[in-house]
């Protein structure tokens, strides 16, 4: 599994973030490492389809595309909506959740049991 996270130096809640992540990757034993992205200008924002820090993404899925796809790009700090308010930082269950979804196989479009 490919594990991204991308952060701007000046936003103050990326250690915290990439804390988080490495507690649920260690909970749920998956031991594949972490691509550490340091984000500094506008022109790599753009290129890495950069919505802010902290971001992480496994197998290039963004752990809250709706969020990401709303912040666009840019070179800033990164908002989550957790439980209907503003964060500036995903919860571990947010990150968990993604983690499954990304360790689910994807079924195709009309496959049946």
């Amino acid at each position: 599994m490919r594990i991204e996270f991308l952060y701007w130096e000046e936003c103050p809640s990326h250690d915290e973030a990439l804390r988080r992540l490495r507690e649920v990757l260690q909970e749920e034993g998956v031991e594949d490492p972490i691509q550490i992205v340091r984000v500094d200008t506008d022109e790599q924002a753009e290129r890495l389809r950069f919505p802010g820090s902290p971001t992480i993404r496994f197998d290039g899925q963004d752990i809250q595309p709706e969020g990401a796809r709303r912040m666009g790009t840019a070179l800033t700090c990164r908002t989550y909506w957790v439980d209907g308010r503003i964060s500036p930082l995903p919860t571990k269950a947010m990150i968990r959740e993604a983690l499954h979804r990304a360790r689910t196989p994807r079924r195709e479009i009309g496959w049946q049991p």
